[in-house]
């Protein structure tokens, strides 16, 4: 398929379409009365519809009609919403969604099934039997005899061609309401040289005989409404102007005219008893000319003034790689500034040096502009889970509410897409093994409706996505009896709760009784850490006993360019996360205390330090005056003894080759200036590594030791 593929447009727009018919059902069943989130759901089916049928989904379309009728007799108030219905329709809608994305693979048995079920729910008036009218009531399959019907004045914006909007299909549509009588407005018609052929300047007067309904009639116009000028008058109040226009035929007829010009061809597919000729004005001439003010009457049959066109909606579809190929143009040209500002510091050609810092301007610029179109709400995500939790609340008779707070939270899409897999085993954990069933909520003074809240709020330069659950909270002793038997931890060895917890995230660690179809065999959380750790992020625990438990992913903005902080250790150059660094301080001297390690005294606080020289066992004799970089992991401080800060430095993250994978010290490489290579330093890792020992308790302690 090309890049313009109309069927990947109706893809695209179907999912978009889908995904919110998901959110408005979810919603009515939470607030059934709602006729606004009715009128939206029948909008999205009504326009999967349409779309299906126009590129070649006629299996969509089929279904999605019945599903629509049987939708219909819900907007029109004839049957209440129910948790059934709510039920039944998000089945629907995930078959109409299996049918756009693998119709190979659906059979039709489960849509007829899904059919039946929700025509058994909503009653059906052809199921039942037909109420017999009483003496003197009117049939009704035929129109009342005293309703007129109704006078419609049709004036379409001029750019609804463009917009892809068909008038000539509206008005075959109104014709299926009953017999109708279409009538051209062609005073705003110019002259065939001024002619736009993408800009309509046609209107319509239309007659329309029976029992068709106000709301019928609109619904018809459902999705032009905003570009267009529609009126609705019953016949019974309009009297018959004596100068009425004379119907137009079908046929397109070859206007008399006083003098010669080309003829004026029009066409309208309606029906009518006969074919009349109609009388065109003359032409206006190609000239400007001075026209009087226009009537409201006339300003109405006219429609949106030209000059008052809405605005084109100022968003467009970018295909995700092509994000990805600017993402990695714009890294190149960092690393290319770089070696530019170090060229120009090495010369003292001021014309040169005024050049590198207005190109280093520009791609800082550049680069947070780009940043910015990858960024993306998390609240599209957190979406998604609306429907897991339901799903999950029913299977195991747990009533639930889900909660969201920080939906407009940005972040890289990359890690957005990364992050759903995590979520969705935190999620299912938190509803299976968190909340307690309704009996022992109950017994516990709870209220018998567990809550999940999902959170994410900014923080720094990392973004926190918090689960939270209000149940039973986690059982130490219970993790640790697993892991003790697992052989995971020797009995009685020391652990701190914390310590405990991250069992939980070794590969087939369980604490279920029983495998069911949710949980039970241990790979969940497991895959929550590992792909967490490939995000450069971090995983905290709390817990209460009674109350519930968080689990807080801290995470960074962007995996792509990030501020760092380039560091000397011997002759090897690297970076830490900028985000990482809370202050740099000087080394001093001694400070070394029991067990060989060490820790610094920060106004009052101990922090434990690492030197990197002895870990990357780098050569020659170490600077004077060392420095110690303070950085934080979660709550967790400690410092990184370097030989040199050289200063700031963008760094545009390089993954390393798969020969180094078991390397977890670094989370990746950047190219400097000169063209060498420096390591990102992950400080997470070298935390979870057991690098980093642990203050002993109290500063008196560490002082009388020192």
């Amino acid at each position: 398929m090309t890049d313009h593929d109309p069927r990947e447009v109706f893809l695209a727009e179907a999912n978009e379409l889908l995904d919110r018919l998901e959110t408005t059902l979810l919603d009515l069943g939470d607030r059934p009365g709602d006729s606004a989130l009715v009128d939206t759901a029948f909008r999205a089916l009504h326009t999967i519809k349409g779309s299906g049928a126009m590129f070649g989904f006629d299996r969509v379309a089929a279904f999605t009609h019945d599903f629509e009728t049987a939708f219909d007799l819900v907007r029109r108030g004839e049957v209440p919403i129910s948790a059934d219905l709510v039920n039944i329709s998000l089945s629907a809608k995930d078959y109409i969604r299996t049918l756009i994305e693998d119709p190979d693979s659906t059979a039709p048995v489960i849509g007829e099934a899904i059919l039946a079920e929700l025509e058994r729910l909503v009653g059906r008036a052809q199921a039942q039997p037909a109420a017999q009218p009483g003496p003197g009531a009117p049939d009704p399959e035929i129109p009342d005899a005293g309703t007129a019907g109704w006078r419609i004045g049709i004036a379409f914006a001029p750019e609804v061609l463009r917009n892809g909007t068909n008038p000539l299909a509206l008005l075959d549509e109104l014709r299926e309401l009953g017999a109708c009588t279409v009538v051209p407005r062609l005073g705003d018609l110019p002259a065939l040289a001024a002619l736009e052929p993408e800009s309509l300047a046609l209107g319509w007067d239309v007659t329309l005989r029976g029992s068709a309904t106000r709301e019928a009639i609109e619904d018809v116009f459902l999705f032009v409404r905003d570009d267009m000028v529609l009126t609705l008058t019953p016949l019974d109040d309009v009297a018959p102007a004596p100068d009425a226009p004379v119907p137009v035929p079908r046929q397109a007829v070859p206007a008399p005219v006083a003098e010669p010009v080309a003829p004026v061809l029009v066409q309208v597919p309606v029906q009518v008893p006969a074919p009349v000729p109609v009388q065109v004005p003359a032409p206006v001439p190609a000239r400007p000319s001075a026209r009087p003010p226009a009537t409201p009457a006339e300003a109405e049959r006219r429609g949106p003034a030209r000059g008052t066109e809405p605005r084109v909606a100022s968003t467009m579809r970018v295909e995700a790689e092509r994000l990805d190929e600017l993402l990695d143009r714009v890294g190149e040209l960092v690393i290319a500034q770089a070696r530019l500002s170090q060229l120009a510091g090495h010369h003292a050609d001021a014309g040169l040096q005024t050049i590198a810092e207005e190109i280093e301007r520009l791609s800082a610029q550049l680069r947070d502009t780009t940043m910015s179109i990858r960024m993306v709400p998390i609240g599209a995500l957190f979406g998604r889970f609306r429907r897991l939790v339901h799903d999950l609340s029913g299977d195991l008779g747990k009533p639930v509410t889900f909660v969201t707070e920080g939906e407009e939270t940005e972040l890289d899409k990359t890690v957005i897409e990364r992050l759903a897999d995590p979520l969705v085993h935190l999620i299912r954990n938190a509803i299976d093994h968190g909340i307690e069933d309704p009996a022992r909520r109950g017994a516990s003074g709870k209220d018998a409706t567990g809550r999940i809240s999902l959170a994410a709020e900014h923080v720094g330069a990392q973004v926190h996505v918090t689960v939270r659950d209000d149940g039973a909270g986690l059982d130490v002793a219970r993790i640790r009896a697993k892991a003790e038997e697992r052989g995971l931890v020797a009995p009685g060895t020391p652990l701190t709760d914390q310590q405990v917890y991250q069992f939980l995230f070794a590969p087939g660690f369980s604490t279920a009784q029983q495998i069911s179809a949710l949980s039970g065999r241990g790979v969940g959380m497991d895959v929550v850490k590992k792909t967490i750790e490939a995000l450069r992020g971090s995983i905290d625990i709390t817990t209460e006993p009674g109350a519930g438990t968080a689990i807080v992913l801290r995470l960074p903005l962007t995996l792509a360019i990030i501020e760092g902080l380039l560091i000397r250790v011997g002759d090897g150059r690297y970076v830490l996360p900028l985000a990482a660094v809370e202050e740099c301080v000087e080394l001093p001297e001694g400070g070394r205390s029991e067990r060989g390690r060490d820790f610094l005294d920060i106004r009052g606080d101990l922090v434990p330090f690492l030197r990197l020289r002895s870990l990357f066992a780098a050569t020659g004799e170490p600077d004077p005056y060392q420095k110690v970089i303070v950085v934080s992991v979660g709550e967790t401080r400690f410092g990184l003894v370097a030989d040199q800060i050289l200063g700031n430095h963008q760094t545009v993250i390089k993954s390393l080759s798969k020969l180094h994978a078991d390397v977890t010290t670094f989370s990746g490489a950047t190219i400097l200036g000169d063209g060498t290579a420096a390591l990102i330093i992950d400080p997470a890792q070298l935390m979870a590594g057991g690098q980093i020992g642990a203050a002993p308790d109290g500063l008196r302690e560490y002082r009388e030791v020192a």
